[in-house]
């Protein structure tokens, strides 16, 4: 994103961001170029990779429906599940 926040979270921490393949490597769709990335923090791209996160063409984000079952207190609970059908941040027009 161009103003360094996550575009899941909208935290602005730029020293904290990691950029995310959309398309995996090993997809031939997985290049190395800035339209196949979104900036996350490590935890939502972990979750993006595993399946327990994913982003729908419209830019809502998904969570799988397995993860809300797991009650493992407030960081998990306002990490991943309170972003189930949250819409992507968008950056700021300039």
């Amino acid at each position: 994103m161009d103003d360094g926040r996550y575009a899941v979270s909208g935290q602005p921490e730029r020293r904290l961001l990691y950029a995310a393949h959309i398309n995996a490597d090993r997809d031939e769709r997985g290049l190395p170029v800035v339209s196949n990335g979104i900036a996350m923090s490590m935890l939502h791209h972990s979750a993006y990779d595993l399946n327990l996160m994913g982003i729908d063409p419209d830019g809502v984000v998904h969570i799988n429906r397995d993860l809300p079952e797991i009650h493992n207190g407030p960081t998990l609970h306002h990490a991943l599940q309170d972003l189930d059908h949250a819409a992507m941040k968008s950056p700021p027009e300039y």
